[in-house]
């Protein structure tokens, strides 16, 4: 039986907009924000959270420095890590400065450590561009960093999806040869790839390893439209990431107000059951 060792929660495409603004006139992407951290707190069992890209809409020094003064008061609160990505609405110089007091304008790639399970998180944006690369410069970090086995696994993030969208316009804004990052993946500890940019959830594997699109957490793309339409509509999600000894699962969850249908303790369930089932 598989034993759960970590639980992440990732929180993607969160296109935080400046002070008293809503995205597209419409989404007020700051409270969709905070509704999913408290969703984590809640949880009350996660060992990090993933912020996987888009993470402010136009890339506004504002906008940025509003996103982390509500992570700091999460973190602080908490005590829980929340690690950034870069995005392709996002751009290197005003991300380093409004979220990490850092100059600069390479690619935003690292490691983390958590209690023996490795995140590595990877800047697959290119400047001026929608669509997602990496280097190779960038896979050969990866290859070098993924040599050495971690304790408990990788978890390895990009923003692009190495993985085919439903929707037409993602083959224009996709992910570039994916095939090189399955060579460099293959027969390594990743347990699953996480990912965003699509703005709708989807499952699917590179190099036998899961890979995983969260729903983001501004707005969805409507995935039933035509072929020749493109339809953004309201609802925002996250995504729980459960690592094991042997696996990981993805699972999306919805975020906002919804109402209850039943709630009750886990063993007064199974004690109907068993009533049930005699």
């Amino acid at each position: 039986m598989s034993t759960l060792t970590h639980t992440l929660v990732q929180i993607s495409d969160t296109h935080i907009v400046g002070e008293g603004g809503l995205l597209h006139d419409k989404v007020d992407t700051t409270a969709n924000l905070l509704a999913a951290f408290r969703a984590v707190e809640e949880l009350g069992t996660a060992k990090a959270v993933v912020l996987t890209g888009d993470l402010a809409d136009t890339a506004d020094t504002s906008a940025y420095k509003r996103l982390r003064g509500h992570v700091d008061e999460f973190s602080e609160r908490t005590g829980l890590p929340v690690l950034y990505m870069m995005g392709n609405h996002d751009e290197r110089a005003a991300f380093r400065a409004g979220l990490l007091d850092a100059e600069g304008t390479e690619p935003y790639d690292y490691s983390r450590i958590i209690d023996g399970l490795r995140v590595i998180v990877m800047d697959s944006t290119v400047p001026g561009h929608h669509y997602g690369e990496l280097t190779p410069e960038q896979l050969a970090w990866l290859k070098e960093e993924l040599a050495t086995p971690a304790p408990a696994g990788t978890v390895f993030a990009l923003h692009h999806p190495p993985m085919p969208s439903p929707l037409p316009i993602m083959a224009e804004v996709g992910f570039h040869e994916p095939e090189k990052l399955a060579d460099v993946l293959r027969g390594s500890d990743v347990k699953i790839v996480l990912s965003g940019h699509a703005h709708h959830a989807a499952a699917g594997a590179l190099a036998g390893i899961p890979v995983w699109i969260s729903g983001a957490n501004a707005y969805t793309q409507d995935v039933l439209v035509g072929p020749d339409r493109i339809r953004g509509i309201v609802g925002a999600a996250c995504t729980r990431v459960d690592v094991y000894d042997d696996t990981a699962t993805a699972i999306s969850v919805p975020v906002g107000a919804s109402e209850t249908v039943y709630e009750g303790a886990i063993s007064e369930m199974l004690a109907a059951a068993a009533e049930y089932s005699h």
